[in-house]
């Protein structure tokens, strides 16, 4: 802990060239990973900048989580993607994820 408090952290920063500010009234943050997302109700959200970077400082007392659908996907539903958008596999994938495997939405995003 430091001794000088506020002050103290606020000179360090300055001298680090970083700007610390509240971003107030947060109603959630929402914190994605492939299996599940993390729910953050009303935190404290402070933001630090520097130069070249942001830093986003997060703390909740209140935490929910749940469980990502991932679609499975068929082969010969990447296939029809690859020939009709003209895409790699890997790029044919993706677009059926983000569509949640949905052919005729992943095409469209491909091609448009």
């Amino acid at each position: 802990m430091m001794r000088g408090g506020n002050r103290e952290m606020r000179r360090m920063l300055d001298k680090m060239g970083l700007e610390m500010r509240d971003l107030g009234n947060i109603e959630e943050v929402i914190i994605k990973t492939e299996t599940k997302e993390l729910y953050l109700v009303h935190p404290q959200v402070v933001e630090m900048k520097g130069k070249d970077s942001t830093i986003f400082q997060v703390v909740a007392s209140s935490i929910e989580e749940r469980q990502r659908e991932t679609p499975s996907l068929k082969e010969e539903d990447i296939a029809l993607v690859m020939q009709q958008a003209g895409v790699s596999k890997e790029r044919a994938i993706q677009a059926l994820t983000e569509s949640k495997g949905d052919m005729a939405q992943a095409i469209l995003s491909l091609t448009t």
